[in-house]
């Protein structure tokens, strides 16, 4: 069974896939989308979901340090709600504080220049919340 992991933003969407068996995630792409106007680009999403099988999606949610929700969680939730009703698959939502500063400072120490850096840091957002939601499960 392989899972999608969704890093959201306002502006891309990071993507993750799992291997078959559900131990490794990998980073896919990053696609552009365009929040404001509700742009989600559900049909590149449908194309990764029907070419890895995907049978369940993992999206981040940005609680605040303290555990509360704030208006990008509340995003992440209505993105979770429009996911499920489009696919019809079980939408996980999973704590992802400090993903992107995590992916940003990993990719600083592989030497990685900024404007690669900005390319590349929400699929590795997403990799990193696939990795620990797998991670919870094993």
């Amino acid at each position: 069974m392989r899972i999608l992991g969704l890093d959201l933003g306002t502006k891309t969407l990071g993507v993750a896939v799992s291997d078959e068996l559900g131990w490794t995630a990998q980073g896919i792409e990053t696609i552009k989308i365009n929040e404001a106007s509700h742009d989600y680009q559900l049909g590149r999403l449908s194309e990764i979901i029907g070419e890895h099988s995907v049978e369940k999606i993992v999206l981040g949610i940005p609680k605040n340090m303290n555990g509360t929700l704030g208006p990008r969680a509340e995003a992440s939730q209505h993105f979770a709600q429009l996911l499920e009703k489009k696919f019809q698959l079980p939408v996980i939502l999973w704590d992802e504080r400090l993903t992107t500063m995590a992916a940003e400072r990993m990719l600083i120490s592989a030497d990685v220049s900024r404007k690669k850096r900005k390319q590349v840091i929400d699929k590795m957002a997403a990799v990193m919340i696939l990795q620990g939601y797998l991670d919870s499960l094993n």
